[in-house]
């Protein structure tokens, strides 16, 4: 009787529900067709793929490709460029939108805080194409840096930054930094503006100054949050995107811009080597997935909070 009780109530809360877990299945559906579907296009990973033959009737050659990428002299310099900037990018990046979150959660007048999250999210909605252009009308050798430079003493003719490749990487991390501060911090601000504000009343009646009531209440709140999001950032520590770094991207500077993703794009569009650029994915994306699981469990037992 009681089974029977149990399985009505359900049955009558997903009833209940139907309209609103209906929203979702174009979400489902968008992911099914355009993320899981296409996937059988990895086997071209294994087979010597020309379009003539189409997937199934190329030859099949195992690890080929694999093991070409491994021994190629391209590898070291792409896996060096990809970490330098990745590593070095999530250690100023990701913690930035957290303090800014911090910070405006902080504004008293309303009116402020609106125009402090809208000037900070400006940036994420333009493309790369007009930012990017942006920052290298600034760093040309007319440019408003070059100028501050020879002003300031530290250079005595006009610097054209993009044309020094170990500039690069700092280019890349602040222009992104820049660009995603405002937008990445939307999720924090989020996060901090359900914390209950009973808890700041009673540290100020007990005396504990801002600082305080940041370090004990704010940051102890959004812990969840920061650790699910530093899970996700290690998980795709291996991608660098390739619009941002390809309009950066000159052959002065390209020992130092040369990516994974910038390789497999060059390799498999401008060479149609698909089998081969499609094996260098699946191999980062299988690397990806590691490291995603290490981090979940490296997490779980330290933080005891976890993705999954």
């Amino acid at each position: 009787m009681k089974k029977t009780e149990g399985r009505s109530k359900r049955n009558y809360s997903l009833r209940e529900q139907l309209a609103l877990q209906s929203m979702v299945l174009p979400a489902v559906l968008i992911l099914f067709v355009f993320a899981y579907v296409p996937m059988y296009g990895i086997i071209i990973a294994f087979k010597d793929f020309n379009i003539t033959d189409g997937i199934w009737n190329s030859p099949w050659v195992g690890l080929k490709y694999f093991q070409q990428f491994l021994v190629d002299p391209s590898l070291w310099k792409v896996l060096r460029n990809t970490m330098v900037l990745n590593v070095f990018g999530t250690l100023i990046c990701f913690p930035t939108p957290i303090i800014l979150a911090i910070l405006i959660s902080e504004l008293k007048g309303v009116h402020f805080k609106k125009v402090a999250q809208t000037v900070s999210y400006l940036p994420y909605f333009l493309s790369w194409v007009i930012f990017a252009g942006l920052v290298m009308e600034m760093l040309r050798p007319t440019g408003i840096f070059s100028d501050i430079c020879m002003a300031l003493g530290l250079s005595k003719e006009p610097i054209n930054f993009m044309a020094h490749g170990s500039w690069f990487y700092a280019i890349y991390i602040l222009s992104n930094l820049i660009k995603g501060l405002g937008y990445g911090s939307i999720i924090y601000v989020a996060a901090l503006s359900g914390v209950d504000q009973e808890m700041y009343e009673a540290a100020i009646v007990d005396g504990c100054s801002r600082m305080q009531r940041i370090w004990y209440i704010s940051l102890p709140s959004i812990m969840g949050t920061v650790v699910i999001m530093l899970i996700l950032q290690i998980g795709s520590i291996l991608n660098t995107g390739i619009e941002q770094i390809l309009i950066f991207q000159n052959p002065l500077n390209l020992n130092y811009s040369e990516t994974l993703d910038t390789y497999v794009y060059k390799i498999g569009i401008s060479q149609g080597r698909m089998s081969y650029s499609t094996a260098v994915n699946l191999l980062k994306s299988v690397v990806s997935v590691m490291l995603l699981v290490i981090a979940n469990w490296t997490s779980r037992k330290v933080t005891e909070k976890s993705l999954f």
